[in-house]
Formats: structure tokens, C-alpha cells, sequence
């Protein structure tokens, strides 16, 4: 197991490691049970100028002072009170930058995975959005500023290989909000993956 360390997370360069997390594994340990898949679609939040941020404008609440942390945290969050959203804190501390973790394909724990979402076999739908995957890894808002070196959710580097040139980008999605920004690139995922969210 090769936990990915803190100093990955602290870099500045938000977009960086939107792109280095692809092909990394998100894993859980939740009740003595052990699920995870390969992250293949992701979103950058870039802070306190991008206008699809939570910590935009400084905006400092109780829901976005996990942003504002040292990265290497989680960041959970519920979306229309039923979706509990994962997110990487990245960057410095006070520079509230996050990843949102929109896709992954299944890997381990999958018997886990197909129960939790009800499911009865595998399909793409079992982990291709980011409210999906969430339930399939048991992830809920308990896990919210939890330290990702710990032993319930981290990120491993299992030498996956994502070539460049597969790694394409696009708007993000849903955040139509933001005006000009909503047209910003910050989405991230690799191309021909059919985990990748509609």
C-alpha cells in the first residue's frame, strides 16, 4: 500500500493535481469493510476567486472551514440535502482550494459497493458521479475534515498508468452560478472511460 503523502496535497498548483490524482485509488475503511476505485473524473475549485468556489469572495462559514485548512483533509458536503459530495482540500492553509471526486471505476470491496447502492450487479451507473460513488465507498458527512493519512478514507498510488495525451478537460458541471467562470476548464477525467460521470 503506497498511501499518498501530505506534501502531495500542499502544492499550490490545484490543476496539477487534478490531473496526478487520475489513476490514483480512493479507498475506505468503514466498519471493518474495505472498498475503493480508481479516480477518473475530478473538478478543481481554485478558492477565493473562483466564483464556482464555496470559499468565494473569503466567504468563511462552518460548512467551507474545512477548505480552509492545510490540504490533506476531506471535504464532504451535502448537495440538495440527499448527495454527500467528496472533495481533496488541497493547497496551503487559508488558500481554500479543493478537488471534487466526480468518477471512479470500482476496484476492491465491490460486494460492499453493489449492496450499499442496491444494486444487483455492476453496471457503470454503480460509481459514475460523484453522489454514486460516494454511497458505493459508505463516504457520508461523518467523514467531513477527516485527515486523508488516516484509516478510514486515503488516496493510494497502486502505479496505475494515465498517458497525457488520455487525460482530456472540459467546463465543470452544474455550476452555471458562476458566471464567466462557470466556462473555466477545471474538469478533469479520462477519455473512453465509461465511469466517467453523463
Amino acid at each position: 500500500m503506497k498511501k499518498i503523502k501530505q506534501s502531495f496535497y500542499t502544492s499550490n498548483n490545484v490543476l496539477e493535481i487534478s490531473k496526478d490524482i487520475l489513476g490514483k485509488v480512493l479507498v475506505t475503511n468503514l466498519n471493518s469493510k474495505i472498498t475503493s476505485g480508481v479516480i477518473i473524473e475530478v473538478e478543481a475549485y481554485l478558492g477565493t476567486n473562483d466564483k464556482a468556489s464555496h470559499s468565494y469572495n473569503n466567504k468563511r462559514t462552518q460548512r467551507t472551514e474545512p477548505m480552509f485548512l492545510k490540504g490533506g483533509i476531506s471535504y464532504v458536503y451535502l448537495c440538495y440535502g440527499m448527495h454527500h459530495l467528496f472533495n481533496l482540500v488541497v493547497g496551503k492553509q487559508d488558500n481554500p482550494c479543493a478537488i471534487l471526486i466526480r468518477g471512479i471505476k470500482p476496484l476492491s470491496g465491490i460486494n460492499t459497493m453493489l449492496k450499499r447502492r442496491k444494486f444487483s450487479k455492476v453496471t457503470k451507473e454503480l460509481t459514475n458521479g460523484p453522489g454514486k460513488l460516494t454511497q458505493a465507498l459508505g463516504i457520508t458527512t461523518n467523514l467531513n475534515k477527516e485527515s486523508l493519512l488516516g484509516n478510514q478514507v486515503w488516496i493510494e498510488n497502486q502505479e496505475i498508468k494515465v498517458e497525457k495525451k488520455d487525460i482530456l478537460s472540459s467546463p465543470r458541471i452544474g455550476v452555471d452560478y458562476a458566471g464567466s467562470d462557470a466556462k473555466l476548464p477545471y474538469r478533469f477525467y479520462i477519455n473512453n472511460n465509461k465511469w466517467v460521470s453523463k
